[in-house]
């Protein structure tokens, strides 16, 4: 059985500007075993991209503040260490690639340097071991000709091409962990496939972690081992991957899987959406975040925010109506009928 390589435990984040304060992440759980791969999903603005930031304080503060939780990698409480610890952690132990690659990147400097930089901080070799190292990863993460290539600027490469520098970067160090933040967004089918095949191939290769980021479900399918469904800042689902799909129990992951274009969708028929949007989280919530676009919300789901409590062996959900012994039973086009909403 794998070790755990990372636990998130309570995560809170908040964000004021002036008298207004918005909770981004309420009370958030999940972990990381080793050589797993979990595929964290929800609509954008759930808290995706923050719960991945908070991991490693990347959180601007002000005006962000991490409330409450523990983030423990390895054992060691990433939250509780000073900038000088995780300095030694950041893009060595866990590594992040951040979306829109061609704004990660400087424009100015030649992706061999921008590659041999990470290693020469965490690694104590030559500057010429370390540019040799960056043509193996650049090799590594099928760039062709990566001995030329490691002399080029970002602006000669495509958007798939970056994509691939970003994970060479992410990768230079060997880390244990590598959270992907939306690392498809923007490609092609062709190239995502790519990108997803190359992430899977060195996440075995290496024996590497891997938190992947995304809002499209086929991805998590492809790629990853557990899942976590968010919504307004919140765990709602959390189960593997294989079972999400054939035992979904949340209705919010009922309406993103209905709302996925499949192979077998018809031509001209209609295609499932989740009506409305996601509540302002500058307001206090006083029910279930998503009662408002739920069509079986009842009069409790108004009245009393759901835990998120284990119901099956490793499948969590947070809904008055999921537990170990009830079922909400799930109506076929549920979300194609919006006059259903509330009732």
């Amino acid at each position: 059985m794998a070790a755990q390589l990372l636990e998130v435990k309570n995560l809170s984040v908040e964000f004021k500007a002036g008298s207004i304060t918005t909770k981004a992440i309420n009370n958030v759980d999940f972990e990381v075993k080793e050589n797993e791969c979990l595929g964290v999903v929800g609509e954008s603005g759930s808290g995706k991209s923050v719960t991945a930031s908070s991991i490693l304080k990347l959180i601007p503060s002000p005006p962000g503040d991490i409330t409450s939780g523990q983030v423990l990698f390895k054992n060691k409480d990433l939250l509780k260490m000073s900038k000088q610890e995780l300095r030694k952690i950041r893009g060595n132990d866990i590594s992040m690639i951040f979306q829109e690659p061609s704004s990660s990147l400087n424009p100015v400097l030649k992706i061999g340097d921008q590659i041999t930089e990470g290693i020469r901080t965490h690694q104590n070799i030559t500057k010429k071991e370390a540019k040799i190292k960056a043509i193996n990863i650049l090799e590594l993460v099928g760039i062709p000709a990566p001995e030329k290539r490691v002399n080029m600027y970002p602006h000669e490469f495509s958007g798939g091409m970056l994509q691939r520098v970003m994970i060479a970067i992410a990768l230079s160090c060997d880390p244990s962990l590598l959270i992907a933040d939306e690392p498809t967004t923007a490609l092609d089918v062709t190239i995502q496939n790519q990108i997803l095949k190359i992430l899977k191939e060195l996440q075995d290769e290496l024996n590497m972690s891997i938190i992947l980021i995304t809002h499209d479900l086929g991805v998590v399918w492809e790629a990853c081992d557990k899942v976590l469904v968010m919504y307004a800042g919140k765990s709602v689902e959390y189960t593997d991957a294989k079972q999400l799909y054939e035992n979904p129990l949340h209705p919010y992951t009922w309406g993103l899987l209905e709302s996925q274009l499949t192979s077998s969708q018809e031509h001209g028929e209609q295609l499932a959406t989740i009506p409305g949007a996601p509540p302002d989280l500058s307001y206090e919530l006083k029910g279930c975040p998503f009662v408002e676009r739920c069509p079986y919300a009842q009069k409790i789901c108004y009245e009393e925010n759901p835990d998120l409590v284990e119901v099956d062996e490793g499948h969590k959900v947070a809904c008055h109506f999921q537990t170990a012994g009830q079922r909400l039973i799930r109506k076929e086009g549920a979300f194609l009928d919006k006059t259903t909403l509330g009732s």
